[in-house]
């Protein structure tokens, strides 16, 4: 069995807090994250492959089950941000400095592969996250297989398949058409997407929005949370410019512009705020009756 030992710069990293954005609520079938360990099941060029991940201190521990072993733990430090040392980040208000005091250990990451992150964001998409949830679960059903090694993981959706789905296929999942072609048209480019990693996140999002249906927002998701851009911003987001209007200035709503406005002294950072927000678990207040959510898959 594959295995690597690897320090983190700048301190301890916070495995669960770093990893727990790129999982798909607690029922993801593809990840398992107890405290200060991990498994992550990955596809790569050379197969399927599990990922075991043990943090001690500033050292961590890594080993690999699968064809894709060594790929998977050659990425290992980018996915938990091991050489993220936020350079060049200084809080400027008392909310995010002590954010940044409780949150240290919680890294910008990259991950092995785009394409979950890509799937995921379109899943959520003009949706709730329990919605997008459930479509995740559904996607890896009917288009995986257990992942190599312990702990009964699934692998991720596998783009040729998803690629193959009639749109009506997706209609179970709580899937419409308008995000099911999307999905379908991406995975049936996956090897584009993924040739996107080595590129400077800024020019990466300007080639991922250049794809009908992928806008900032998605753009912004998959830099953050797969290509390791600690300045992508969520713009367009439903709940994130309320956050930060009410956490940075006290106003219980917000819009991108003013989000962007009240980031902009910590631009190169301003995803890391958004991450650090995240983490807090804080939220702006809420006004009027909760919204309805329709079930598409029972249409």
């Amino acid at each position: 069995m594959p295995t690597r030992t690897f320090s983190t710069q700048g301190g301890p990293v916070d495995l669960a807090g770093t990893l727990f954005p790129l999982r798909r609520g607690h029922r993801d079938p593809t990840w398992a994250i107890r405290g200060a360990e991990a498994l992550l099941a990955s596809r790569s060029a050379q197969g399927p492959a599990t990922l075991h991940l043990r943090t001690e201190g500033v050292v961590v521990r890594a080993e690999a089950w699968g064809p894709g072993a060594a790929e998977v733990l050659d990425g290992a430090p980018d996915l938990v941000g091991a050489a993220d040392t936020a350079e060049g980040f200084v809080p400027h208000d008392d909310v995010v400095a002590d954010l940044w005091r409780r949150h240290r250990g919680i890294r910008m990451t990259r991950t092995p592969r785009i394409m979950p992150a890509l799937i995921a964001a379109i899943l959520e998409q003009k949706v709730t996250g329990l919605q997008a949830r459930e479509g995740w679960r559904g996607l890896v059903s009917a288009t995986s297989e257990h992942a190599p090694g312990p702990g009964g993981l699934w692998l991720p959706p596998d783009p040729a398949r998803v690629a193959a789905l009639p749109y009506f296929a997706f209609h179970r999942f709580g899937i419409e058409r308008k995000r099911a072609d999307l999905i379908r048209a991406v995975c049936s480019r996956a090897g584009r997407f993924e040739a996107l990693s080595p590129l400077a996140p800024a020019d990466a999002q300007a080639r991922m929005q250049a794809h009908r249906g992928i806008g900032p927002w998605t753009a912004a998701e998959v830099a953050r949370l797969a290509m390791g851009d600690a300045d992508a911003v969520s713009v367009g987001d439903y709940h994130l410019p309320n956050l930060v209007s009410w956490m940075l200035a006290g106003e219980p709503r917000g819009t991108d512009e003013r989000m962007l406005q009240l980031l902009e002294p910590y631009r190169g950072h301003r995803g890391r705020v958004q991450a650090l927000l995240e983490a807090g678990g804080a939220s702006a207040p809420k006004f009027g009756p909760r919204s309805e959510v329709p079930s598409i898959a029972r249409i």
